[in-house]
């Protein structure tokens, strides 16, 4: 399954910008950006299909070769779309994902129904035969500006070790020149694991001479067929937001997903670079010194400002996902139902859903409710979730809840605890 990233506040759908066209970020944590995503999401992930060819080891959807039970008819993917049409300027953008997304039938007809209703759509396709010119001049002449492939490793053996798939490196290499010559912005995903941890300036090394539009790295999160593969720790994660930073001085914006403490980096990093320059920045460690070097040895000094928006979303806050059966959840990888399209709708349920409000509020238990970065970043929901089985507990992959719990003498944090019991929560 190849996936579409969260997306900062967009203004238009003409250029790329995690998903979206004429990316405009507002001042992070602003009362402007908190009113929005109280009111409505900024990005709604739509898993059209469960169906794909890929096998890929850490799929989050633990996608299948034919469609799921229960997934939504023709007329209730028009309804979707009608429901979010009504909301008003600005629309949501609606990210067809899956599984494989041109594994659906009726995808140029949900895509033509949201031309009409003004509704913005980018697409995740997998990279598979499907991905065609004719299949993206049709999405093309609906209205459909942007694609993201996933490119989890700058050679065959890491690429494929993930995807499963004998020849897919080359294939999505060719894909990215596919799309960009059908008038598409292109994004590429890549989710960082133990395994490819020393590929990743290879990696933008590849994003730049492709010229992608966006480099949106994932932070794995155990959930899915996730669970058998081996995450990053949080002092990696620190690293490799540091070399992510210097990343996006090459032409293209670097976003993140699951990690929302990039952003707290980020800002750090601007603080601390405009004092000090940026040669060692500060809590850094070997890793992210290999990256660097990696990175300037093979494009030289970085030239270009910083392209790392920063606006404070997070599953619940900004972020919604309406998974193939029709139940909604905070995203992707946070599999816990607040409510259902079918039954109450996806703004009612964004709106109104306990969970959700909580997450929007930064009502956090432990390191992350009492951080000064709770608004910006507040951590991934879905880590916490995986790790405690709570949703509002603190993301064990933030380098400062792992040493503020690493400090602790309390014997509550030497496993998951019970997750608290509200309503839209298992």
């Amino acid at each position: 399954m190849d996936r579409a990233p969260e997306l900062a506040p967009v203004t238009s759908m003409v250029d790329r910008g995690g998903g979206a066209a004429g990316v405009t970020a507002h001042p992070s944590g602003s009362r402007v950006d908190r009113r929005r995503f109280d009111d409505r999401p900024l990005l709604v992930f739509w898993e059209t299909t469960k169906a794909c060819d890929l096998v890929c080891v850490h799929c989050r959807a633990s996608a299948q070769r034919t469609p799921g039970p229960g997934e939504l008819s023709n007329p209730e993917a028009r309804a979707l779309v009608d429901e979010l049409a009504s909301i008003g300027s600005p629309r949501p953008i609606l990210v067809l994902t899956g599984g494989d997304c041109l594994k659906r039938p009726d995808l140029l007809d949900v895509a033509a129904h949201a031309q009409l209703r003004r509704v913005p759509l980018a697409i995740a396709p997998s990279v598979s035969p499907l991905l065609d010119d004719a299949t993206l001049a049709a999405l093309h002449a609906r209205g459909v500006r942007t694609a993201s492939l996933s490119l989890d490793g700058a050679s065959a053996r890491a690429h494929e070790q993930v995807r499963g798939i004998p020849g897919h490196f080359v294939a999505t290499l060719a894909a990215i020149g596919t799309l960009r010559r059908n008038g598409f912005k292109v994004q590429v995903n890549t989710t960082v694991m133990a395994s490819n941890l020393e590929e990743l300036a290879d990696v933008a090394v590849r994003c730049h001479d492709a010229g992608v539009d966006v480099w949106e790295v994932f932070f794995l999160v155990a959930t899915g067929r996730g669970t058998d593969v081996e995450a990053t720790s949080a002092v990696q994660n620190e690293d490799v937001c540091h070399f992510l930073v210097d990343a996006s001085r090459y032409g293209f914006t670097v976003r993140t997903v699951e990690a929302p403490f990039f952003r707290r980096v980020a800002a750090e990093r601007r603080a601390q670079d405009a004092r000090v320059g940026d040669r060692n920045p500060a809590g850094t460690g070997p890793l992210y010194a290999r990256l660097r070097a990696r990175l300037e040895q093979a494009l030289g000094p970085p030239a270009l400002p910083v392209r790392a928006p920063s606006a404070a979303t997070r599953d619940g806050k900004g972020v919604v996902f309406v998974a193939a059966d029709g139940g909604v959840h905070p995203s992707g990888f946070l599999p816990v139902r607040v409510g259902d399209v079918r039954d109450g709708g996806l703004v009612a349920a964004y709106r109104d859903a306990p969970l959700l409000r909580s997450i929007r509020g930064g009502a956090f238990d432990g390191p992350c409710g009492r951080c000064a970065y709770t608004d910006l970043c507040g951590g991934s929901r879905a880590r916490a979730f995986a790790a405690s089985g709570d949703p509002l507990g603190s993301d064990p992959g933030c380098v400062r809840v792992a040493a503020s719990l690493d400090a602790s003498p309390s014997p509550t944090h030497a496993g998951p605890r019970p997750a608290r019991r509200l309503r839209g929560r298992p």
